[in-house]
């Protein structure tokens, strides 16, 4: 079954600046949080701020421009008395990791960090994952459907990989270039 996964774009000067492909910064690492502070935690309500004012429904702090292992979420679930009302379900991972997954699932990603680029990305349906919340308690989330391939997705910018890696080469070319041209005054720009 293929569903879409969309990070909706918005033109909002949201709390956060968020990077934007080809960003070399996009493309590093990031590193462990060795200790959650208060400092840490405002940053993560900033985080959820731009998430929420871009209209996305995960951002990793490398978006941000902070290479640290910190994601947020909030993957809304439907009510079963009405399909126009959702609750809000927000999630934040400090130094996740899957620690199961079973079942695959096709979905096609956006992502702000990526304008206008939706990619099919075959993912794990079903993931338990373990990590730190924003206040350094431990915590493990069981997450299913849209909600696995979302942090999936996050955790993938962790690791300093884009969507722009689950297309082919010259796809990634004709991107950047389309990607420079819309940003010829930023000069983070480089071979990613």
């Amino acid at each position: 079954m293929t569903r879409t996964l969309w990070h909706c774009y918005s033109f909002v000067m949201a709390k956060l600046p968020i990077l934007t492909y080809p960003a070399k910064s996009l493309k590093k690492k990031s590193t462990p949080v060795q200790k959650v502070t208060s400092k840490l935690g405002d940053f993560v309500k900033d985080m959820f701020e731009t998430m929420y004012d871009s209209h996305g429904i995960g951002l990793a702090a490398p978006q941000v421009g902070e290479n640290l292992n910190i994601l947020v979420m909030d993957v809304r679930k439907e009510e079963t008395e009405s399909s126009e009302q959702k609750n809000s379900n927000p999630i934040c991972l400090i130094n996740p990791k899957i620690i199961k997954k079973e079942g695959t699932i096709f979905y096609e990603e956006g992502c702000l960090s990526c304008p206008e680029l939706i990619v099919g990305v075959e993912r794990s349906q079903n993931i338990i994952v373990e990590a730190l919340d924003a206040e350094g308690r431990l915590v493990q989330y069981n997450l299913s459907d849209l909600a696995a391939v979302c942090t999936q997705h996050e955790m993938d910018h962790l690791q300093g990989k884009l969507l722009t890696d689950y297309i082919s080469r010259l796809k990634r070319d004709m991107y950047r270039k389309q990607q420079i041209r819309v940003r010829k005054d930023d000069d983070d720009t480089g071979d990613v």
